[in-house]
């Protein structure tokens, strides 16, 4: 099975988000001796980021179903917001994991690691979809042109 950077970067995202808030609720729980951490990556995160990485790919083949994504005359919107949720859920995560000091401050009431996710998810996505579907808007160019 050979996967594209494309794929392989989104299943990266969502291993990332699984084990970062597995991780955030074992914390907050009553078994928070499972976070243990060394050099301040807990153990446990890195455990589920590997199962992550096993399980990820089923999980985008279960949400491409869920939302009908093949059967969609314009996949791109769907798409868009696909990315843009593993990119800001792995973002949120990785702040709540890592970086627990950041998530205090406040924009309006709005935590600022909120708004600055969104804001890079955004951002990561016009940037992911310049990189990697070139090719589908330079065909569909082509064949609009006809």
């Amino acid at each position: 099975m050979k996967l594209t950077i494309s794929t392989w970067l989104q299943n990266l995202g969502i291993a990332c988000s699984i084990a970062s808030f597995f991780t955030l609720f074992f914390r907050i729980s009553d078994f928070a001796w499972v976070t243990k951490s060394v050099y301040y990556i807990p153990v446990f995160f890195v455990i589920l980021f590997l199962l992550g990485l096993v399980i990820a790919e089923d999980v985008r083949k279960v949400f491409k179903k869920m939302f009908w994504y093949e059967k969609r005359q314009e996949q791109r919107p769907i798409w868009q917001v696909g990315i843009g949720f593993i990119f800001f859920l792995a973002q949120i995560g990785v702040v709540m994991v890592f970086s627990t000091g950041l998530t205090h401050l406040k924009l309006g009431g709005m935590p600022l690691f909120f708004v600055i996710a969104f804001m890079n998810a955004f951002i990561m996505t016009v940037i992911y979809e310049e990189i990697f579907f070139r090719k589908e808007r330079a065909k569909t160019t082509v064949n609009n042109s006809k």
